[in-house]
């Protein structure tokens, strides 16, 4: 009974540390793209979630796929998933409308870096004028 009173403790301590990363990323409004990011990449990274960033979508799965292949398919996957919730949390319902709901994280984000990054180059170079 204590091993499952300690799996469950951990549990909870890791939705904690979930909750309290994604806490920790400023909400996406247009003129924070920069900082929005790099909290992105830190909070993805510190979860062992920037998979889906750093490698392409493996093949589709069939019978003779290796556990190799089948361990890395379920890693981008879950990875991919969890990847677009956390971004999708941290942007603001009228905002997402306007942005492809993508199913890979990795042109969700590059889609975002597009449209808002353009917006926060406009405003630097007037700052600097």
């Amino acid at each position: 009974m204590a091993c499952c009173a300690r799996y469950l403790e951990m549990g909870s301590l890791l939705v904690s540390s979930i909750s309290g990363n994604m806490n920790n990323i400023p909400v996406l409004n247009g003129t924070n793209f920069k900082k929005w990011k790099e909290h992105i990449m830190i909070v993805l990274g510190s979860m062992d979630l920037d998979f889906v960033l750093r490698f392409d979508r493996p093949a589709d799965l069939n019978e003779t796929s290796t556990n190799a292949q089948k361990a890395a398919y379920e890693k981008w996957e879950r990875s991919n998933f969890m990847s677009l919730i956390v971004m999708q949390h941290s942007i603001p319902e009228s905002l997402r409308g306007s942005i492809t709901e993508d199913k890979n994280a990795k042109s969700f984000l590059k889609e975002i870096a597009n449209r808002f990054a353009a917006n926060e180059n406009v405003e630097t170079s007037t700052i600097d004028t």
